[in-house]
């Protein structure tokens, strides 16, 4: 079997970082999901916590340590999951409860893909970029949201 070297192939992953990330939240013996986020998710402020009783509750849960965990891997080598941490983000001054369980959510599916790692590396190397907007993603401001992805060599090398 050829070594990665030889197949000038260069693998990046964070499968401790996730699996840390897992054993730090309680999730590692959390049943696996296949995808980033369910169908017709959509999160919006009119979720978030309106009396104090709902305040005090969410306090004890550390979402903004949760969501700043998945933001590191977001950004260092799991693009797969920049839209729905970019969605959670915004909403770390005020969580509740449906957006704790779309935290959960994505920490199952870390669990099942915690070996996905970007890959760089192939016998013709060429610079492709992928977009995608939503003209209603935003579900408070009505704005519009637009993404990227671009890769060299089959690999992602920059994303948002």
């Amino acid at each position: 079997m050829l070594s990665p070297r030889t197949k000038n192939m260069l693998w990046l992953s964070q499968e401790k970082y996730v699996t840390k990330v897992l054993q730090r939240f309680n999730m590692n013996n959390a049943k696996s999901i296949g995808s980033p986020l369910g169908l017709n998710c959509k999160l919006n402020s009119s979720q978030c916590s309106r009396g104090e009783k709902d305040k005090i509750e969410m306090r004890r849960v550390s979402y903004a340590s949760v969501v700043g965990s998945l933001m590191y891997a977001m950004v260092c080598t799991r693009p797969n999951i920049a839209f729905v941490v970019g969605t959670l983000r915004r909403y770390m001054s005020n969580p509740c409860k449906e957006h704790c369980a779309i935290v959960k959510w994505i920490l199952k599916y870390l669990k099942g893909t915690s070996s996905v790692c970007l890959r760089y590396g192939s016998k013709k190397p060429m610079l492709e970029g992928f977009t995608n907007s939503d003209m209603s993603a935003d579900v408070d401001s009505t704005g519009s949201t637009s993404r990227y992805v671009m890769t060299y060599t089959r690999g992602a090398m920059s994303w948002q």
